[in-house]
């Protein structure tokens, strides 16, 4: 899939972890670099985010998986801590299924499809 070139004003800010009035902020100051569309809104190159998240090469992992987001919500009990990440950037799951269930579900290109992913081996990264 390929990956998104521009993000409006309130996607860029969640992709930051930052408030839109701070985005709008630091486009009046200069810090960040954007451009407008044919409505006068913002749009925030997919490189700009990336040079100010200091993310312009991503990590080199062998999990095909792989979702960037920005936290949302922590929540710390006893020995464990529940983190909740907003999903930012498009993204691509793969799974590797049983020949039977591929043709039960009748999967071919382009068709519509669900991935369920399990909760249980999630890591995080930063």
């Amino acid at each position: 899939m390929p990956r998104q070139t521009d993000y409006t004003a309130g996607e860029a800010a969640r992709a930051l972890g930052i408030s839109l009035d701070t985005l709008r902020r630091w486009d009046r100051e200069g810090r960040v670099r954007t451009r407008r569309d044919k409505a006068n809104h913002r749009l925030v190159p997919a490189a700009e985010i990336e040079r100010l998240r200091g993310t312009a090469d991503p990590p080199v992992l062998s999990a095909r998986n792989h979702f960037r987001g920005v936290v949302q919500d922590v929540q710390v009990d006893g020995l464990l801590a529940r983190i909740e990440i907003e999903v930012t950037e498009p993204a691509r799951v793969v799974a590797i299924i049983t020949r039977e269930s591929a043709e039960e579900l009748d999967l071919k290109p382009g068709a519509s499809a669900a991935a369920v992913v399990k909760a249980t081996s999630v890591m995080v990264e930063r």
